[in-house]
């Protein structure tokens, strides 16, 4: 069909001309030869996106994705402007940083006790790649909302709150929300719960992490030991050095570093100079071999997003009462330094706290906890718990945007020890766009 003959037929069923059917499992597609040459058409892409704790990302329906999870990356990598490496994500709908960057795809759950089912995807800044490998706290804050407004839960008449059990297929972890309910059924976001990273307030969301242990390594402690020395061979420009750290697999494994032990270099240099980010990189590739998320330093090298690094010191504030940070921690993701801490770092990094002999226990050096008290006060950044012989114990973390303070329920296992029984943290989330995302692939 010639130019002209298909602009015709376009004007004639009231088409623009850049028009196309739907393809993918999304759309049956329409390939056009014209004057012997393949035409590249937009897609439609329907897409949800979210502000969830302190991150944003695009929201999927599973059943809009191609059926073939090889075709996902593409996909992603376009929506988000990263097909080229793009750093700035200009020809999509990407934030240009890794917390803007992210993509939540879910849906209804066929597995017991289950609603709906949610995978996780980090797409790359400024390079092609899409990192399955972990999951986002944040990111997954959104999920009991979407799956509210778009229909994949039902409350009852009259319900004013609700929980939705979601189950992570990255780390194969259960996590249960409890969401609030608005008076046309649909998520009520408004409310007066304030977390710190973010302005103003919204309804408080409680994201639980069911048994987060071992979501990548099956245990909590991957190597067996809560605290180890990792050694790192000189490099161009780097004498060796060695770190002590707590390698640590809750939510998400993180490797958590003593920063007394960090090169003096680092300790001399700004946390996103470039010789400090390659420091922090080297201790998270040879921490991936010995946790067994690696085969070797090289294969570390191409997925960054697991496991993540967390340097740790004394909290800079130390007087007595229950938001007194315990520990201070500079967190990294992606390469760079992360702007606040990982919600599923506050999971991971109280459960450390909580296990005797690692790096966190030893530097927080806690006794006892007060019991929490409810929301906390502006510029705390989230609530999660800690039941250790019958208590309920707080654990409150200063980071680079300010604090967050963490719950953690954990039994006593004759077998394995302390066993980290549930995280509990809270955010806000909100809707911010619904439509179609244009991409070309």
């Amino acid at each position: 069909m010639s130019t002209k003959a298909l602009k015709a037929v376009a004007q004639y069923i009231h088409l623009p001309s850049h028009a196309r059917l739907p393809d993918f499992p999304f759309f049956p597609t329409l390939q056009v030869n014209m004057e012997q040459q393949q035409v590249r058409t937009r897609q439609l892409l329907p897409s949800v996106m979210m502000r969830c704790g302190t991150s944003k990302g695009l929201f999927l329906h599973r059943r809009d994705l191609p059926q073939d999870r090889s075709l996902w990356s593409n996909v992603l990598l376009s929506a988000m402007g990263s097909r080229d490496g793009d750093s700035r994500q200009l020809d999509g709908v990407g934030g240009a940083t890794s917390t803007t960057s992210k993509v939540a795809i879910v849906s209804k759950s066929s597995r017991p006790g289950i609603d709906v089912d949610y995978t996780f995807a980090q797409v790359g800044v400024g390079s092609s790649k899409v990192d399955f490998s972990g999951n986002c706290g944040n990111i997954c804050s959104g999920v009991g909302p979407f799956a509210l407004d778009e229909g994949l839960v039902e409350p009852s008449y009259g319900q004013t709150e609700m929980d939705v059990r979601i189950f992570n297929t990255n780390t194969s972890r259960e996590i249960v929300e409890t969401i609030k309910i608005g008076p046309d059924g649909k998520f009520c976001e408004f409310g007066d719960y304030r977390i710190g990273g973010v302005k103003g307030t919204a309804s408080e969301i409680e994201v639980a992490f069911v048994n987060p242990a071992g979501s990548m390594t099956g245990k909590l402690l991957p190597t067996g030991l809560p605290q180890e020395t990792l050694h790192a061979s000189s490099t161009p420009g780097m004498e060796p050095f060695t770190v002590n750290v707590s390698m640590v697999d809750a939510a998400n494994p993180f490797v958590f570093v003593d920063a007394a032990t960090m090169p003096k270099i680092w300790q001399s240099l700004d946390r996103n100079d470039p010789m400090a980010l390659e420091i922090v990189e080297i201790v998270r590739r040879i921490a991936a071999v010995r946790m067994g998320l690696a085969k070797d330093e090289a294969s570390a090298s191409q997925v960054r997003g697991t496991p993540k690094v967390a340097v740790l010191s004394q909290a800079e504030s130390r007087s007595h009462d229950e938001t007194t940070p315990d520990i201070h921690v500079t967190s990294y993701s992606m390469g760079k330094m992360h702007p606040s801490f990982q919600l599923t770092g506050a999971v991971c990094l109280s459960a450390a706290i909580s296990t005797p002999g690692t790096v966190a226990s030893d530097i927080a050096g806690r006794q006892d906890y007060p019991t929490p008290p409810g929301t906390p006060d502006e510029g705390l950044e989230g609530v999660a718990s800690i039941k250790i012989g019958g208590l309920e114990k707080q654990v409150v973390i200063e980071h680079a945007s300010g604090v967050i303070s963490a719950r953690v329920k954990t039994r006593e296992d004759g077998v394995e020890g302390l066993e980290v029984e549930s995280v509990t943290v809270s955010r806000t989330a909100r809707r911010l766009f619904e439509g179609n995302v244009l991409i070309n692939i």
